[in-house]
């Protein structure tokens, strides 16, 4: 399966690989592949599961905006870290555990902007929370992206 996705993710990378290097479209189509499973999920568990109502925790209530972001989080966190580990970053030496951790606390600062840009958006100037979502992804892809290949999935200076 791998290689078959590395396989087609390379094929398509022939028109781009005079404007960017191969790591980095990689990191684009797995990102790509796992932020519209993302945005799919979200669409349809605030619509279809919650029916865009509130979440009633007893201890609290979630918007339905927030309780989708929470309820689609651990799905796409998990297949967004597969992608990265074994399309993208195949290079790093780093053990799999010290991956996954370090990739989930780049996740959480990802989840912390995403929360705070959607509570702007959506409770503060009113847009609509699909579009909101979308908009969000902006700053999380670049704020992801430095800190995964500088950070999570580093290649150590082994001499």
């Amino acid at each position: 399966m791998r290689n078959l996705l590395i396989s087609i993710i390379d094929f398509f990378y022939k028109p781009f690989q005079s404007i960017m290097p191969l790591k980095t479209f990689r990191y684009a189509a797995c990102g790509g592949g796992n932020l519209v499973l993302d945005i799919c999920l979200y669409y349809l568990v605030f619509h279809v599961v919650l029916h865009q109502e509130n979440l009633d925790l007893i201890l609290f209530t979630l918007s339905s905006h927030i309780a989708a972001l929470f309820i689609v989080y651990p799905i796409t966190l998990t297949t967004g870290f597969l992608l990265q580990k074994y399309i993208t970053f195949q290079e790093s030496d780093l053990k799999g555990k010290v991956q996954f951790f370090r990739y989930i606390q780049v996740s959480f600062g990802a989840i912390f902007i995403n929360y705070i840009l959607m509570k702007i958006f959506v409770d503060l100037l009113g847009f609509y929370p699909t579009p909101s979502k979308i908009l969000t992804v902006i700053v999380s892809i670049i704020y992801s992206y430095i800190s995964q290949s500088k950070y999570s999935f580093k290649v150590s200076d082994k001499d």
